[in-house]
Parts: C-alpha cells; sequence; structure tokens
C-alpha cells in the first residue's frame, strides 16, 4: 500500500492534523473524493486510522500528539461521516444508538465530542445532548431515540457523584422499569483515580480514553441483544 492512492491521502490528512489545519484536511477529504474513491474507503481507510492515530499519540507515553490535535481528528471525523455516510453505496449496518451529554452541572464539552467522534465513525449513532444535561433529559432523549446507551460525561468528582449525575438516571431507569432496556457508559477525569467510582455512581461501564468507547459502548449493545 505504500505507493497507493489511500496511503498518499492518508499521508496528506495526517499531516494536515498534525498541522491543526481543518481546511487543509477537508480539502484532502475533497480531492480524494474528486478522484473517485469511495466515501466508505474515505471513512475506513482515511478518516478513522488519522482519528485512532491522533488518540494512539495522546496515550502514548511519548504524548507527542497535542489537545488540540485530539479534538480536529474527532471533529472532521463527526463532520465527515455524517456527511459521507448518506453517500455509501449501500446502508452501513449500524452498531448501536448512543444518547451523550455532560452530566448536570458540568460545562465540560470538550471529552464528550471527541468521544462523539469516535462512536460516529465506528458506525453507531449519536444523540448529543450538549453540556450541563439534567438526569430526565437524558432518559427521555434516549426512549425518544430508542437508545440502547446512555453516556454521560463528567469532569468533576461533585459532578460524577452528585444526586443530580448518574445516580439519579441509574435511579430514574430503575423507576420506570426499563433496566433491561439501557445501559449507562460514564467517562472523565474522575473515573481515571477509583477504579470502583463507575459502580458506585450506578454505571454498568467505563472508558478511560475516547478510543476505548466504542469498544464498550458496543460490548453493552451486545449484552443487551443476547
Amino acid at each position: 500500500m505504500a505507493d497507493s492512492m489511500e496511503q498518499r491521502t492518508l499521508n496528506a490528512y495526517l499531516q494536515a492534523l498534525f498541522d491543526t489545519d481543518k481546511a487543509a484536511a477537508l480539502k484532502v477529504i475533497q480531492e480524494s473524493l474528486d478522484d473517485g474513491m469511495a466515501p466508505e474507503k474515505v471513512i475506513f481507510d482515511i478518516v478513522v486510522p488519522g482519528m485512532e492515530r491522533m488518540i494512539g499519540g495522546m496515550i502514548s507515553t511519548d504524548n507527542l500528539i497535542t489537545l488540540s490535535q485530539h479534538f480536529l481528528a474527532s471533529q472532521i471525523a463527526e463532520e465527515v461521516t455524517d456527511r459521507l455516510i448518506p453517500l455509501f453505496a449501500s446502508a452501513p449496518e449500524v452498531q448501536g444508538h448512543v444518547v451523550i451529554g455532560t452530566s448536570h452541572g458540568d460545562f465540560h464539552g470538550l471529552g464528550k465530542k471527541i468521544v462523539s467522534g469516535c462512536l460516529k465513525a465506528r458506525m453507531f449513532q449519536v444523540t448529543d445532548l450538549g453540556i450541563n444535561v439534567a438526569p430526565e433529559r437524558f432518559v427521555e432523549a434516549a426512549l425518544s431515540a430508542n437508545a440502547q446507551v446512555i453516556g454521560i460525561s463528567s469532569m468533576m468528582i461533585h459532578t460524577a457523584t452528585g444526586e443530580r449525575g448518574p445516580k439519579r438516571v441509574r435511579q430514574l431507569l430503575n423507576e420506570q422499569g426499563l433496566e433491561h432496556k439501557m445501559r449507562i457508559i460514564v467517562g472523565g477525569a474522575p473515573y481515571r483515580f477509583h477504579d470502583n467510582l463507575f459502580r458506585e455512581v450506578g454505571a454498568d461501564a467505563w472508558a478511560d480514553t475516547a478510543a476505548e468507547a466504542p469498544a464498550v459502548v458496543a460490548r453493552l449493545v451486545k449484552e443487551l441483544r443476547s
């Protein structure tokens, strides 16, 4: 693949991400489509590897990738995936539906945004509720979208453990008899310092990084469907 169009396109795309040049990255994507690359190949051979390369750099010991590069890769992944999926030759198999937002009182939306991009690139439908989301809103949106998973991001310990956070979402699922229909995944800084915190707040699972989230969500969806 060393001299293939895909490899040359990927190299140009990675360079644009390293340069945090969104216009250049989108130009690479458009030129690949104009040159006849199928939308499916653009996503799975260019966008997803680019995103994974950035995330891999973020979590490696040398930490060569900056947060700006990481965010740009996920932002483009989300935008391009939304644009190109309708152009697929055949409808992609949707892996599941996730309703995602930050917990009540939490206004840190960057991590959630990155996770949304990773999920969409892996063919999950995502309903993004934004920041400072009331627990009732999580459940209402999940019911409305027939979502299997509720994702709750918390960057502060009091929004992770507060009574209007994931605990209340779990309580609502219990009260409404939805335990068998939905799973809760959480993420954010507080969970990295306490191995069992995700269980204490009522979640079924947690993801340490955005790169891990699609696999964890896929496991939760599989549990529900088995």
